[in-house]
């Protein structure tokens, strides 16, 4: 049931009936504009209900006319001098409604209301941090899976995140002693110069901590380091806490993405669009 990852053509795509979509996670120019026609093909094959992808300037307005909306938009998304448009097209009308619309304008609210510059942030005493290794992965396996109950990828498995790990994904983590208590993890695009900040999960004893701050921080500085120029990230549009700890790290508001994955509460629910210019 989990999504799968795999080219079409020479773009990398995510899809599966977890989530009932395909995400088109990287167009490759030579693919377009006939990977439009692709995705259609393979969402109506296998009966998905929605389309999400992930494009430059250059392909908005092909994507646009195949009945694609724009649901965020980030400035100079790839490479820190094209704009990045985060495209959806919707194949089931009750898909398309959010069912929790008042929810999200609060989120996004209380968020903004919040929103600070940059600070430091340091760990509670009795606390440190370091990069995880493979060792660690049965601890990150129990923690993903407390925190988020379901995942459109399998990373309740060690072996997954073993995996993970050896092709060089990085995952930085809390202690408490020798508890695993936090975890956040950076996907880096070295090409683009753009890196997404994902897999938040800290353990229910330990949250209101500062923990997600702290790693964000720490995540921003490893990506600043590969010279990286655009951070971002998809945050849970129900979740205040998130939400929150981004506009507290400087980070901006730029969109909802309605209904698109189906993560944490074992249905699918909506993600905001956040980002930082490096």
């Amino acid at each position: 049931m989990k999504d799968v990852k795999e080219k079409l053509g020479e773009s990398d795509v995510q899809h599966g009936p977890f989530s009932n979509r395909v995400f088109l996670m990287k167009l490759d120019e030579r693919d377009f504009p006939g990977i439009i026609q692709r995705l259609d093909e393979l969402a109506e094959s296998q009966k998905y209900t929605k389309i999400f992808a992930m494009i430059p300037k250059y392909a908005r307005d092909a994507f646009a006319a195949d009945g694609y909306a724009e649901e965020a938009r980030i400035p100079g998304f790839y490479r820190g001098e094209v704009d990045g448009f985060f495209m959806g097209r919707f194949l089931d009308d009750a898909r398309r409604e959010e069912g929790k619309a008042d929810l999200v304008k609060d989120v996004v609210e209380k968020a903004r209301a919040k929103a600070r510059p940059r600070t430091e942030v340091s760990l509670p005493p009795g606390y440190e941090w370091r990069l995880t290794t493979s060792e660690d992965a049965p601890q990150m396996a129990e923690v993903f899976e407390e925190a988020f109950g379901s995942y459109p990828v399998p990373i309740f498995d060690p072996d997954y995140l073993r995996e993970q790990m050896d092709g060089g994904q990085l995952y930085f983590g809390i202690w408490e002693g020798d508890k695993l208590v936090s975890l956040a993890s950076p996907y880096i695009d070295e090409k683009d110069l753009n890196g997404e900040l994902t897999d938040f999960a800290t353990l229910e004893d330990y949250q209101g901590k500062g923990f997600a701050g702290f790693l964000m921080l720490r995540m921003e500085e490893e990506m600043a380091r590969r010279n990286i120029k655009t951070s971002y990230t998809f945050a849970r549009a129900y979740s205040y806490g998130m939400n929150i700890a981004f506009a507290r790290n400087g980070y901006t508001f730029s969109g909802t993405l309605t209904n698109n994955v189906n993560i944490a509460s074992g249905g699918m629910e909506s993600m905001n669009v956040w980002y930082k210019h490096l």
